[in-house]
């Protein structure tokens, strides 16, 4: 029994590191003018909040896989409708640096999510400012300051949309811990697509009507159904197999999973896109910026462990406890990555999703 659950365990990290990976290097093939050449971010992530939205639906009205929160307009308000706004922000930004910058690239950049992240919870009020974090965040800093020393094809646009982006998700994260677990609100990941995908559509709309339906119309870009489709289940697929490694995993073991899967994506990036070109410096600066953010981890877990009330219990029963624990203050890579769009997750579970990766809606 234990061998079957050790098995399906490691089949779930699987999963999710296909799945993300892939759904960042299928947004960058689909975007990229060279090419599907569908160069509009804005309306690939609507098709993807559109469908996600609409699934969701389904399943809670039609199918009653799982019943819907006690939804007040104040709650909504107050608490949904900025969540979505900072969500679709992130995507928005983060799909539109696919035009410019490479996905390795985008990767080392998204090392800045812890960075971002304890800022922002800073500034609100819901973190401290401490030495040892600080000086964290100072080494990815700088780590990510020499991988983009390094990059070739640098880009401004690309970089400043990318770090726009990581910031709007940073801003969503520390809004959902402090908007909805004030409120006594949790929400699984389907209950989630169902609130806030529309809400995100909706404020995506107002940017495509201005930005890219002008150009839409006079273009003559190719649109495949079974593209967009097989592109927005995905998506969505990556954010339920997020959902399953949590539930199934500890937070070190995420965390190296998460590790593991942004060198793997840098690798295949290079191969699947041969515009990609890594040097030396590129990647000295993302080890640098990645130990940053191994020991900021490592931090989390030991916090998570020392507040955790053992005395008394045995000591598997300590190890699981203590597990689970450090999974509630996820801090790893596991992007939501605004571009993986891997945000719906309970903020339980995710509240601080600092260390990226988990990357689309949308990696």
């Amino acid at each position: 029994m234990v061998g079957k659950q050790l098995l399906l365990t490691y089949l779930y990290l699987l999963v999710y590191i296909l799945l993300s990976s892939g759904v960042i290097l299928y947004n960058k093939w689909v975007l990229s003018p060279k090419y599907f050449n569908f160069p509009y971010p804005i309306t690939l992530t609507m098709i993807h909040m559109g469908f996600s939205g609409a699934v969701a639906f389904f399943l809670i009205r039609v199918m009653k896989v799982v019943s819907p929160v006690k939804m007040t307009f104040e709650i909504y308000a107050t608490c949904v409708i900025p969540i979505s706004a900072f969500f679709a922000a992130s995507l928005w930004f983060g799909n539109t640096a696919y035009l410019h910058i490479s996905v390795a690239f985008i990767q080392m950049l998204k090392a800045l999510m812890p960075v971002a992240t304890f800022l922002v919870a800073v500034v609100c009020g819901t973190d401290k400012l401490r030495c040892d974090v600080f000086l964290n965040m100072l080494l990815v800093s700088v780590g990510v300051v020499i991988s983009s020393y390094g990059e070739i094809h640098f880009n401004v646009v690309g970089t400043l949309y990318q770090v726009t982006g990581i910031f709007a998700e940073a801003l969503r994260l520390v809004l959902t811990q402090v908007l909805l677990q004030k409120k006594g609100l949790t929400l699984n990941p389907i209950t989630s697509l169902y609130y806030i995908a529309p809400c995100s559509f909706v404020f995506l709309f107002v940017p495509w009507y201005l930005l890219e339906k002008p150009g839409m119309e006079v273009s003559q870009n190719q649109f495949s159904f079974w593209i967009f489709f097989s592109n927005a289940v995905c998506a969505l697929a990556l954010n339920f197999s997020i959902f399953l490694v949590i539930g199934r995993t500890g937070a070190v073991t995420i965390r190296v999973a998460g590790v593991l899967k942004d060198w793997i994506l840098i690798a295949l990036s290079t191969v699947i896109f041969p515009e990609s070109v890594i040097t030396g410096l590129n990647i000295i600066g993302y080890a640098i910026a990645l130990f940053g953010v191994v020991m900021y981890n490592y931090l989390k877990i030991r916090e998570g462990r020392a507040s955790q009330p053992t005395e008394g219990i045995p000591e598997r029963v300590k190890d699981l406890k203590t597990e689970k624990r450090s999974s509630d203050l996820f801090a790893a890579n596991v992007d939501s990555n605004a571009d993986e769009e891997a945000p719906l997750i309970p903020p339980s579970l995710r509240m601080s999703h600092l260390g990226r990766q988990l990357s689309g809606h949308t990696a």
